[in-house]
């Protein structure tokens, strides 16, 4: 058990294998957000890439297909990383999550492949 919470970001498919589907698209972020919570239950927080990205997008007048993406959604996640202090990395093809996972190990965090592999934290949050 730890006892600081943990910022944890949650890598795995969003635009991969969808060819532009904005339904898949939407499919594969409900995937990530449903781990968001177990994530916080072990007492951490749990930040997804998109929850930025796609807001600076939107101010751009851009979206998840457009060119301007590459130049926000890998770079958005390279930042958020910087303040992160793991990953968790959840199945399925995606290029962006690899380069997620390469970063983390690079800078030393943790890279975890199950929710279970996460510590929990004990409970001394403060009000």
């Amino acid at each position: 058990m730890i006892d600081k919470p943990l910022l944890i970001l949650i890598a795995g498919p969003y635009r991969s294998g969808t060819d532009g589907n904005p339904q898949v698209m939407a499919a594969n972020l409900a995937r990530l957000e449903a781990a968001a919570w177990p994530v916080f239950a072990a007492g951490h927080l749990p930040v997804i890439g998109e929850w930025i990205a796609l807001p600076v997008l939107r101010s751009a007048d851009a979206g998840p297909t457009d060119p301007l993406a590459d130049q926000v959604l890998y770079p958005t996640a390279d930042r958020l990383l910087a303040h992160c202090d793991a990953v968790l990395r959840l199945p399925g093809e995606s290029a962006g999550a690899d380069q997620d996972v390469a970063t983390a190990r690079h800078r030393g965090l943790p890279v975890y492949h199950d929710i279970a592999e996460i510590p929990h934290r004990t409970p001394q949050e403060t009000m």
